[in-house]
């Protein structure tokens, strides 16, 4: 053999030889050992984290003393509603408990705690009802509201008084067949941000006969009295 192949067999011999001596030293010294079963689980972990999911499935994550809440209008007169908070559904289809008009869900400002829920059928006329459920809003109570079909047929000059009280900005101008998602307050100072409103246009609308579907979602502060 030649001497150069032979130094070469040498390097290699060496070469495992240093590394066996590391690797059983390191090990033996500090009690690590290679756990498969732990790389998987820290590996599922971080995935799990990286894609947490947030309340009511919202795209970000509330800070604290916040309340995350989603409302989704009805799709024409086929899909109902949605209303939820702090990871709760408060209203929906699949709850049985929302109806053609406008669907309200009253929720404690300051504990989150759901007060009462009523849909109010305003193409059929149950206007009296509304006021009456409008007028006993008591103080630090968020107001959720979502349409669905027609929530503005029947509506009165003293309905739309008392919704633009509570924040609203288009309450005054709901009419046929129109979307409209909105959260206001009781005690509201202003306009609230939380509203989207979509006009009842043939000539645009998503549906035959109806605008498109609108979502509106967030964090709203927990009141502190």
């Amino acid at each position: 053999m030649r001497p150069s192949g032979l130094l070469r067999l040498l390097a290699i011999f060496f070469t495992l030889m240093a590394t066996w001596f590391f690797t059983h030293t390191y090990f033996k010294r500090t009690g690590k050992t290679i756990n498969i079963r732990g790389l998987l689980d820290f590996s599922s972990k971080t995935t799990s984290e990286k894609h947490s999911r947030n309340k009511c499935d919202n795209g970000k994550k509330c800070p604290q003393d916040f309340f995350a809440f989603k409302i989704t209008s009805g799709a024409a007169n086929v899909v109902g509603p949605s209303i939820c908070f702090e990871d709760s559904i408060l209203m929906s289809g699949v709850k049985n408990n929302v109806g053609r008009g406008l669907n309200i869900a009253l929720v404690d400002g300051v504990t989150g705690a759901l007060k009462k829920h009523k849909y109010f059928d305003m193409y059929s006329g149950d206007i009296n009802t509304l006021l009456t459920f409008l007028k006993e809003i008591p103080e630090n109570t968020l107001v959720l509201v979502a349409s669905f079909d027609d929530p503005g047929s029947k509506l009165n000059p003293e309905a739309r008084k008392l919704l633009t009280n509570l924040g609203s900005t288009h309450a005054e101008n709901i009419g046929f067949r129109d979307s409209w998602v909105f959260l206001g307050a009781k005690d509201i100072k202003g306009k609230s941000p939380f509203e989207e409103f979509l006009k009842n246009t043939p000539d645009q609308n998503k549906y035959e006969g109806w605008p498109e579907a609108l979502r509106i979602e967030g964090c709203i502060p927990r009141k502190v009295l």
